[in-house]
């Protein structure tokens, strides 16, 4: 996705339907020389070191990690050609910013948002939808009321957790969190939290770049980027989860590294292995259109 070598900018901009999603970038800096974007890096274990010109115009989205520097002409030039710019971390475990110079080119899966939203009927539907991706083969006939579909998926996780245990040889008492001390959760619990952590900032990144409303959750309504944790969920017990308990098997094996910073090297290694992040924006789109995966304006 990156491409060294010159090749200059257009002056005519790429509508972002057109474009690739997403370019990483990281340990390295973002700036202009001789008109063109350039990133400068002393190499990472994704790219050697060099000087590498961004060919921006086909890129919806630069997501800078760690050791990423921006100066003010870059900013200028990825705003003009309406090319967002988002602070992360390392590989998508968390999301610190959001430059969006005039969010996407096109408003019609934001309006189809708040549509569905708006509405008591098309709400409930889209909640079904949502939980029919987390069980194989759809929902059973008698599934009509979101409580008995919460019911549903409380066991559904249940059984995911005792798998995940015996599959990575981890004890399992149950889920705890303690909100007033969450240092006195035992290992496994603490490294849930902090997977969910991850992959909640996996989900911001995809509800920003898709421009959805992050507020307009459908099952959840209270927190300002609702609608990132109704996406996160989806991925709990195919992500999150293992994830969690992969993270608590190799703390036993490493304890000198916190279970945080196992759980972070999971995630970052997981989202870029299994594409994580371009699967939930394309989960995001079929919520929202249905069948209709297209986003008009």
């Amino acid at each position: 996705m990156v491409l060294k070598g010159r090749l200059g900018l257009e002056t005519s901009r790429v509508p972002h339907a057109d474009r690739f999603g997403l370019m990483w970038l990281e340990r390295g800096k973002l700036a202009v020389e001789s008109g063109n974007l350039v990133f400068t890096t002393a190499g990472t274990d994704q790219l050697e070191a060099g000087a590498y010109e961004i060919p921006l115009q086909q890129v919806s989205n630069i997501l800078m990690g760690p050791g990423g520097v921006i100066s003010h002409d870059a900013l200028r030039i990825l705003a003009r050609q309406q090319t967002g710019l988002l602070a992360v971390g390392s590989r998508g475990v968390r999301l610190y910013a959001v430059s969006m110079p005039t969010g996407p080119d096109r408003s019609g899966l934001a309006r189809k948002q708040a549509q569905l939203w708006a509405d008591t009927e098309s709400k409930k539907a889209v909640i079904k939808r949502m939980y029919a991706f987390r069980f194989e083969g759809g929902l059973p006939d008698y599934a009509h009321d979101i409580d008995s579909l919460r019911g549903m998926e409380g066991k559904r996780v249940k059984k995911v957790y005792k798998r995940l245990a015996d599959q990575y040889g981890v004890e399992w008492s149950g889920r705890r969190y303690d909100r007033q001390n969450p240092d006195q959760n035992d290992t496994v619990n603490k490294a849930i939290n902090h997977a969910a952590t991850a992959t909640y900032a996996a989900s911001q990144i995809a509800v920003a770049v898709t421009g959805a409303i992050p507020q307009l959750g459908f099952i959840h309504e209270s927190s300002g980027r609702a609608f990132a944790l109704d996406i996160a969920d989806l991925f709990r017990t195919s992500v999150m989860l293992p994830i969690a308990f992969r993270a608590t098997k190799n703390h036993k094996k490493s304890q000198n590294i916190k279970i945080e910073s196992q759980a972070r090297m999971q995630a970052g290694k997981t989202f870029q292995k299994e594409n994580v992040i371009p699967k939930m924006i394309e989960q995001i789109k079929v919520i929202i259109n249905g069948d209709d995966n297209s986003n008009n304006s």
